[in-house]
């Protein structure tokens, strides 16, 4: 139970931070836009994801970090756009033509359909690399040991925010939005 604390505040807390992060550069608005049928696809996507980026983590750790936002990206906008259609779509699909390696431009190109030297897709560019670098500082505050359970877990639990963030990025740039709503006379 202690462990699932640690794990839990450890997410909690980077969740915010990036959400400010991401906020203060125009991509979302204070809030986590979200859906339990996207966050759902991250526990499929997850072990696969995991095997993908967990051998990148030593050469490429911000990439191993931020493909997690693309990721949540692209099922953000699946979900927009059929959700009925897409969520059993495999986790391959997600793929570039390399693999792992291109899969954050595959996304931008085909799932987002922007060109990848457009304005908006080097803001994303840029807001997740910093969203991935803001991640290695908050995992190297933990001085955990490489290459042990925990750190697998902070791993896991840092790739499961990017993924939030990106499908709450992508659900903004698709127009949604948290709306008050009075609850009052009829």
């Amino acid at each position: 139970m202690e462990q699932t604390e640690y794990f839990d505040t450890f997410e909690n807390n980077l969740l915010t931070e990036l959400l400010k992060r991401c906020t203060s550069q125009g991509l979302l608005e204070g809030t986590l836009l979200a859906s339990e049928d996207i966050d759902e696809r991250w526990k499929a996507y997850a072990p696969e994801y995991m095997a993908d980026a967990v051998p990148q983590v030593n050469s490429y750790p911000a990439a191993a970090i931020a493909w997690a936002g693309y990721v949540g990206m692209a099922v953000a906008n699946r979900w927009d756009a059929d959700w009925e259609r897409y969520a059993d779509e495999p986790y391959t699909a997600l793929h570039g033509s390399q693999g792992f390696d291109d899969m954050d431009e595959h996304i931008v190109e085909h799932f987002l359909g922007l060109a990848l030297d457009s304005e908006e897709a080097l803001k994303i560019e840029e807001t997740l690399r910093s969203c991935a670098h803001t991640a290695m500082t908050f995992i190297r505050r933990e001085d955990t040991e490489s290459q042990t359970t925990k750190a697998f877990y902070i791993f896991a639990r840092t790739a499961r925010v990017l993924f939030r963030i990106g499908a709450a990025i992508e659900l903004k740039r698709l127009g949604y939005k948290f709306e008050k709503v009075n609850m009052g006379e009829a």
